[in-house]
């Protein structure tokens, strides 16, 4: 509002003009005390009453939300993470065991997924994030996930095929388990060399009878070897079970197989006999799993009766004449039939 003063001279009141300077000086100090009115605004919201700004509560309300939605992730990653631990353990120790399929290795199972710079993004909000954390144990239960159902496809592929692996699988004495004609005499394991004396390991179970005793499959398979070996097996006919099986029969005194003829158990592939390395008529029975020779009387029991043993195998087993052979021309013609 103007300023008017009285002029002596004139007796008139005039308009008086206040110095610019002054003019100045007020506005700085009203620029000065509205800065520090909204200084001391924020001091007294956010320090004294420990209020947020808005800006500021609204991203505090979406980090809380946000920490909110992990914690359940989390917690659901923990149960999918326990249940997978569940079924993992319950294939290893159950279905691979029954199977005989090895243990998937934990190695194998935690491995994680590959690529160049796959977390580079999540890893820009810091080692410690969340985020980070939460993707790669996805990752890593996605993965893991992945080879479980790998190994239940193959559980059951198997179980799907279980009868034609229960026949394959060598599960009955080579021999008739008559005691009066056939003794078990040599185990498996380490033993002195009946013939060169010292130690050896001996990788099968040895059988004694008389020189012409029938000897049969011990389950369903194709005959790969049917010959004399230098080796010290003599007259021997190995057989391929499949499903990772293999058996021998040595020192036969008749072989009444030729290679690549399909077998059943309880059929007849030759005779006790004692060629080769031998020092009586006997048979040297093997069991070989993936590779490795075990211990055959984990795949029989020699103490059953007959008439149990001849129920295992069906009517296939006969009391064949001592030394009888069918000929060459015969069993390739029963190998083509049973191929076809």
């Amino acid at each position: 509002m103007p300023k008017y003063v009285l002029n002596p001279e004139t007796l008139l009141y005039e308009e008086k003009e206040e110095p610019r300077y002054l003019k100045h000086v007020r506005l700085a100090v009203a620029i000065v005390a509205a800065a520090g009115f909204v200084l001391l605004y924020f001091w007294l919201y956010t320090s004294v009453f420990h209020w947020d700004l808005p800006k500021t509560a609204m991203l505090k309300r979406r980090a809380a939300a946000w920490e909110a939605k992990m914690e359940v992730l989390s917690n659901r990653l923990d149960l999918y993470d326990r249940t997978l631990t569940a079924i993992e353990q319950r294939d290893d120790q159950v279905y691979r065991s029954i199977y005989g399929l090895g243990e998937i290795p934990d190695a194998v199972k935690n491995s994680g997924l590959g690529g160049v710079n796959r977390y580079a993004e999540v890893d820009r909000l810091g080692t410690n994030s969340s985020l980070g954390w939460t993707v790669r144990r996805l990752d890593g239960l996605t993965k893991r996930t992945y080879i479980q159902g790998k190994a239940l496809d193959e559980v059951g592929m198997l179980a799907r095929t279980a009868g034609d692996m229960l026949a394959c699988v060598p599960s009955v004495p080579p021999v008739l388990p008559d005691r009066n004609r056939v003794h078990l005499s040599s185990g498996f394991g380490y033993r002195t060399d009946p013939v060169y004396g010292g130690g050896e390991r001996h990788g099968g179970q040895d059988m004694a009878g008389p020189t012409g005793t029938p000897v049969y499959a011990t389950g369903d398979g194709i005959v790969t070897m049917a010959e004399f070996k230098t080796n010290g097996y003599g007259n021997q006919v190995i057989i391929d079970h499949g499903y990772g099986y293999q058996t021998r029969y040595a020192h036969l005194s008749v072989i009444t197989v030729v290679a690549g003829m399909p077998v059943r158990r309880g059929e007849q592939i030759g005779n006790i006999g004692s060629t080769g390395k031998s020092t009586g008529p006997h048979l040297h029975y093997e069991v070989v799993y993936r590779g490795d020779r075990v211990n055959p009387m984990n795949y029989m029991d020699f103490n059953m009766s007959l008439d149990e043993y001849r129920s295992m195998i069906g009517t296939r087993v006969q009391e064949s004449p001592v030394g009888k052979r069918t000929s060459t021309t015969e069993l390739l013609r029963r190998s083509k039939k049973g191929n076809g």
